[in-house]
């Protein structure tokens, strides 16, 4: 396991999505999906999915929507990332290089001796 933050945990697992993407091309071929997966509808459809996940939230606490509603939250978040991945494959978007890159300028725009603890903007302070 590697430790994320005290609290969270990633496993081996986890990491190793390569095979199961290249599982899911395949099927994505078979299915002669792939000439509906440009970009446009690609970060349409991320959106639509992650905006599924946020309904189930709608009129609850969090808690009383994690309870209630777990497994679809499961799924949805699992469509996010496949549809998050096929856009960055069919953009040539190398997705630990992406990371990297955004990872590095939220620490430029965040220095975590201005903002350790706060939930102000980069703008806003």
């Amino acid at each position: 396991m590697f430790k994320l933050s005290p609290f969270k945990e990633l496993s081996l697992e986890q990491l190793d999505l390569k095979e199961k993407v290249l599982v899911f091309c395949e099927k994505r071929v078979t299915r002669n999906w792939q000439q509906f997966h440009n970009p446009k509808d690609l970060a349409l459809s991320l959106s639509l999915e992650a905006s599924e996940l946020l309904e189930l939230f709608q009129w609850k606490t969090s808690e009383e929507a994690v309870e209630k509603n777990l497994e679809k939250m499961k799924d949805e978040l699992a469509d996010v990332l496949i549809y998050a991945i096929l856009f960055a494959n069919e953009m040539d978007m190398e997705i630990i290089h992406i990371i990297n890159n955004k990872l590095q300028k939220n620490n430029e725009k965040y220095p975590i001796e201005k903002f350790a603890g706060k939930n102000t903007k980069y703008n806003e302070i």
